[in-house]
């Protein structure tokens, strides 16, 4: 049986470690505590005589196709993008949302109408630290939900939060009241690493994905290092200054808005250098194992293109519809879905090629290394 050990020398040490803190989730969570992330998001051994070797933080690893096809089966995932039901084009009715919202709202308004139905108890989701910093978050209020809307840049810690603050919070002093209520049901947002990760565990019924009764997945070119080198290339090339930038968003392209109004655009290709190394290996876009994936591509600015790919999902946007979500059928043309869609499955069809192109060089060095 393949342990952490395998992980480290198959995933971590080759660079195609995403720092979704899947492993170390699991290993927190039942209370094993062999595992902790480093400062960088990377996972290592907190205490290796803890370890007993079980295998399951290797088995639920994006990285890993050990699970692959049951978890497929289980979701009924589809080529070439995973299984869809409906593609729309929505916005939050909210105008106090849309006015934070990186495009349209459609996910913090979805969470609040989640959480004012009483369907979760929590969400976890990133929340600003800093201009370019988020941290994973415990949402545990509407408040909550709302403050942690927007988008900027960077390298969050996945679900380490979700360990550390949600189910070992009985060891936290300032979580022990949302273990006493009963914090149960929880909406998870991720990028398609992060869902994969939750997607692995509920295969195998681990803790503490039993509790993830949601996950709302983000589109993802990939996730970019914006440390003070990279912010003063890219405000070069965009020829603007960071004290002007309202905020960031992606589409098709990098859209910089600047308290001016005025927007500047740049293509993602000319953001390769602040890219996370494993970024480049990963085949997904579109978060292809989630209840409903969002994101800019294929919408008009203010809106977000929205695929529903399960039964719950379905359920969840129809029941919002009427007094938080909104979809543009009636001011754009009919078939703007059907071409958002295309736009989604051009990206993932790109990304995935790329991705398989990378896996099969990446191979071919380490072969040449080991002989």
């Amino acid at each position: 049986m393949k342990t952490f050990f395998n992980l480290v020398q198959e995933v971590q040490k080759p660079g195609l470690c995403h720092r979704c803190g899947g492993c170390v989730t699991f290993c927190t969570a039942i209370n094993y505590g062999a595992l902790e992330l480093d400062s960088g998001g990377n996972p290592r051994y907190a205490d290796e005589a803890k370890c007993i070797e079980c295998g399951l933080c290797y088995a639920i690893c994006p990285e890993i196709d050990e699970l692959e096809e049951e978890t497929q089966k289980r979701l009924g995932w589809q080529a070439p993008l995973g299984r869809v039901l409906e593609t729309c084009v929505a916005r939050a009715m909210d105008p106090a949302i849309r006015t934070k919202a990186t495009d349209g709202g459609v996910v913090t308004a979805l969470l609040v109408h989640l959480f004012k139905s009483g369907q979760i108890d929590g969400a976890i989701v990133t929340k600003q630290v800093g201009a370019f910093q988020r941290e994973p978050f415990l949402a545990v209020s509407e408040a909550d939900i709302r403050g942690a809307a927007g988008f900027f840049f960077d390298t969050s810690h996945g679900m380490k939060s979700f360990s550390d603050h949600y189910l070992t919070c009985s060891q936290i002093r300032e979580f022990k009241p949302l273990i006493k209520s009963g914090l149960q049901r929880v909406a998870f947002v991720g990028t398609p690493c992060q869902i994969h990760a939750v997607r692995r565990m509920q295969t195998l019924n681990l803790i503490p994905a039993d509790s993830v009764k949601f996950c709302l997945g983000l589109f993802c070119s990939g996730n970019f290092i914006f440390g003070k080198k990279q912010r003063e290339k890219i405000a070069r090339i965009g020829g603007f200054r960071w004290e002007h930038v309202k905020k960031i968003n992606i589409k098709e392209d990098l859209m910089v808005h600047l308290s001016s109004g005025e927007v500047k655009t740049i293509i993602l290709d000319e953001l390769e250098f602040m890219k996370r190394f494993a970024c480049y290996f990963c085949p997904d876009y579109s978060a292809e194992y989630a209840d409903l994936s969002f994101g800019g591509l294929g919408a008009e600015e203010g809106w977000t293109t929205v695929i529903t790919r399960t039964p719950l999902g379905r359920a969840v946007l129809t029941a919002a519809r009427p007094q938080s979500i909104e979809d543009n059928r009636e001011v754009c043309p009919p078939d703007l879905p059907c071409q958002a869609l295309a736009r989604v499955r051009t990206w993932s069809a790109k990304k995935r090629a790329v991705a398989v192109r990378n896996r099969s060089v990446l191979g071919n060095k380490l072969t040449e290394r080991k002989s």
